[in-house]
């Protein structure tokens, strides 16, 4: 991601804004059922990687709503919610890594099968979330989170595919481990980023002003 992609000029019409809010509204919904779905499944079949998934589910979830509800507020509102939703990708790694860790020691064989048919029907449903904000993918911290969330899921998506393939064909639980880490280092990232960009719309340079 290059620098000047945190500071790209978008039409902010209340046409876009009302495409945005549903699109928002339609993301918010997909992602509270896929949570359900790959939380019980996570559970049923011992794996770390789709409980990680699920979780992510459920924060970009609450992000949605939190986007739809500073839609339209001052950017020092919007960048405010950025803030903590960047700090939530970063905690939401940390317990992934610090799980991945506990679990490297207590060693489990999730049920590659299950991981396999869950892990697929959350890569449709992010794929689809991830179109819809693709032409909202620039602008403001609290829409690059948005983006950096949706973006980040159908990542994860593929690499509990291979993570399910790899406990197949090993017999092992390593394969998920490993992919919960990446999954892990990608919210870390993704935090970094938002906290920044917001950081710098909250706290502007001297005598520049913020775009509303």
């Amino acid at each position: 991601m290059s620098a000047s992609c945190c500071h790209a000029k978008t039409d902010q019409s209340p046409v876009r804004d009302l495409r945005y809010r549903r699109v928002l509204w339609a993301a918010l919904g997909i992602n509270a059922a896929m949570f359900l779905v790959e939380i019980v499944a996570g559970l049923a079949a011992g794996s770390l990687s789709l409980q990680a998934d699920a979780l992510d589910f459920l924060g970009d979830a609450a992000n949605y709503g939190i986007s739809l509800f500073v839609l339209g507020m001052a950017l020092s509102w919007r960048a405010s919610a950025a803030l903590l939703k960047g700090a939530s990708m970063g905690l939401f790694g940390l317990w992934v890594l610090g799980n991945a860790v506990y679990q490297a020691f207590v060693p489990t064989v999730p049920e590659a099968e299950i991981m396999g048919v869950v892990g697929f029907a959350a890569l449709v449903a992010n794929i689809a979330v991830a179109a819809m904000l693709f032409a909202f993918r620039d602008g403001d911290s609290n829409r690059r989170s948005v983006w950096l969330c949706s973006r980040n899921d159908a990542i994860g998506n593929l690499a509990v595919l291979l993570a399910a393939t790899g406990v197949f064909a090993t017999g092992t639980g390593w394969p998920d481990l490993m992919v919960a880490g990446i999954m892990a280092g990608l919210a870390l990232s993704a935090s970094v980023q938002v906290v920044r960009q917001s950081l710098r719309e909250i706290r502007p340079r001297a005598g520049a002003v913020p775009a509303e």
